[in-house]
């Protein structure tokens, strides 16, 4: 159900967009549709969205949002994100709440995760 005002989806940059579909759905299982050659969208993933292809891809550094994941398990969302061609940001640290990491896709967008279950 849409909210009034309320957040509803996100857009991000991306080089390569088979690059990101192969990521997004090793890691965490997502299936995107193709809206010509130019736009994916994945849907039913917490928030909708999509890739837009760009030669500029962003990361949080240049004042892009930054979209956080919730795992039950830090450890194995980590390890499928290196095995997927991601790159570990910031490693894992403490914060009230709990533990998180930030980390980059294959295009450089940069996002975290967290977990309330422990490192």
């Amino acid at each position: 159900m849409n909210k009034h005002e309320k957040i509803n989806y996100v857009e991000l940059p991306a080089k390569d967009l088979q690059v990101t579909k192969t990521f997004f759905t090793k890691v965490f299982g997502w299936s995107f549709s193709d809206y010509g050659t130019e736009y994916i969208a994945f849907s039913n993933e917490g928030l909708d969205g999509g890739f837009y292809k760009s030669d500029l891809s962003s990361s949080t550094t240049k004042g892009s949002a930054l979209i956080v994941f919730y795992s039950n398990d830090l450890k194995t969302t980590q390890s499928k994100i290196i095995e997927a061609a991601g790159t570990i940001l910031i490693p894992t640290f403490k914060f009230p709440g709990g533990h998180r990491f930030h980390f980059s896709d294959p295009n450089g967008n940069e996002f975290a995760v967290w977990s309330d279950k422990g490192a």
